[in-house]
């Protein structure tokens, strides 16, 4: 199996790295699967105490792979959901740290973090309307509780992504690094995280996700949508008429 994700430990700190660069980092069933392990290894080891997600190339990741969609495949893992993370991340703190743009999957990735660090001029957006789709793992309950109700529902609506700056205007962001330093700007906060209590930590953690975050009920409701909604002839053209740079024919169906 190809290295979809790179993990390198660095004093109490997981690094974890999509990499698939040539693909803008999208999520196949692979890079899933390495998460959904690397999520596994940040909490079963005692000498971690957070994770910084990361990734090579020009973006953090364009979010799923609409290739592997058309053919039938949806990177997603029982109990972990979408790219083996968005349902269950760790139990450990995790950072994201992105430069360039988190599009889509690549922002529910990033939402499922626990901190966000972002260089500026970096685009996040959830553009799945766009192709025929919606934000179905995490965001549409995430962002609203992380920035005002008018601006997740633009974001929703219209598919355009805002900047980091903007982000970060309105807490999205709790970092704003200059170009090529995300990740710079991520370990050190991760390194304020670390020195703290390891049960501290996870409890804080815990106590706060669970008062704002995304329960078991969420997943259930928005199950039929999402089958409705990803397995409609429109969700097909969409995803066709992008890998083809076309516009889409959309019927409603």
């Amino acid at each position: 199996m190809a290295d979809e994700l790179l993990t390198e430990i660095r004093d109490r700190v997981m690094i974890i790295t999509l990499n698939r660069p040539e693909a803008m980092n999208a999520v196949n069933m692979a890079l899933a699967e390495q998460m959904a392990a690397a999520m596994v290894e940040l909490d079963a080891n005692p000498d971690l105490s957070v994770g910084v997600l990361t990734a090579n190339g020009r973006g953090f990741s364009a979010g799923m792979d609409l290739k592997a969609f058309v053919s039938g495949g949806m990177p997603n893992l029982p109990e972990r959901g979408f790219a083996g993370i968005a349902e269950m991340a760790a139990d450990k703190p995790l950072i994201a740290a992105v430069e360039g743009f988190a599009l889509a999957g690549g922002l529910e990735i990033a939402l499922s973090c626990d901190l966000l660090v972002a260089s500026k001029g970096a685009k996040l957006g959830i553009p799945e309307v766009g192709v025929g789709l919606f934000a179905g793992a995490g965001a549409l309950s995430r962002l609203p509780r992380r920035v005002p109700y008018g601006l997740a529902m633009q974001m929703a609506l219209t598919g355009e992504p805002i900047t980091a700056e903007v982000g970060h205007d309105f807490g999205l962001v709790q970092v704003l690094t200059e170009k090529g330093e995300a990740l710079e700007g991520a370990l050190e906060l991760a390194a304020r995280v670390a020195k703290n209590a390891p049960l501290g930590l996870a409890a804080s953690k815990r106590l706060i996700r669970d008062l704002g975050g995304v329960d078991s009920a969420f997943w259930g409701d928005q199950q039929p949508v999402l089958d409705s909604v990803f397995g409609s002839a429109d969700a097909i053209e969409g995803a066709t008429a992008f890998a083809e740079k076309r516009a889409p024919n959309w019927t409603g169906k």
